[in-house]
This record gives structure tokens, C-alpha cells and sequence, in this order.
């Protein structure tokens, strides 16, 4: 399944309710979801981690469907590389 396809699920499966609850507090619970990915990261406990993950893309996508923003257009920014750089692999320094 492609990006397209994974927010257009999420949004038949809970873009209503998300829409009802709004957009600040949607992101919220996105905000949530990335602080139990980070517990997980920092536990290196893999299942978990994929769950997470798993979660804050379904979270981000329902986000960005209450603000109609398409996904998989919205990842066009990064199709010659690094968005700074254009290189793939980027080459830019940390400090950059």
C-alpha cells in the first residue's frame, strides 16, 4: 500500500472523529504518540518501537488530512535528495 493509500484508510477509519475533535487537540495526541515512540527507542524494545511507530504515522496522516494536506504530495519535497544539499545521500554537515 502506498502513502496515498494509508491516509485515505485512516481517514475512512477516523477522520470524523478527529475532524469533531480538531486539529489541536489531534496533534496533541500526535505529540503524545512520539513520547511512548522515544520510550520505546530509548528501551531498543523493537515490537513496541513498530507499534509506535505505526501509530504517530496514523496520527500524522489524520493531522494532515483535517488540514487537507496530501501525504504523498506533500513528500515530493524530498525526491531530489536532500531538500538543502540535493544529494543523496545527504551531504550536508550537522551544523548546516
Amino acid at each position: 500500500m502506498d502513502l496515498s493509500n494509508y491516509q485515505r484508510l485512516i481517514a475512512e477509519i477516523y477522520l470524523k472523529k478527529d475532524s469533531k475533535r480538531g486539529v489541536d487537540k489531534t496533534f496533541n495526541w500526535l505529540i503524545e504518540e512520539i513520547g511512548e515512540l522515544s520510550r520505546a527507542v530509548r528501551k531498543r524494545d523493537r515490537d513496541k518501537i513498530q507499534e509506535e511507530f505505526a501509530d504517530c504515522l496514523a496520527w500524522l496522516l489524520s493531522v494532515g488530512s483535517i488540514l487537507s494536506i496530501d501525504a504523498e504530495n506533500a513528500m515530493t519535497k524530498y525526491l531530489d535528495g536532500c531538500p538543502k544539499c540535493n544529494h543523496r545521500p545527504c551531504r550536508c554537515t550537522e551544523d548546516h
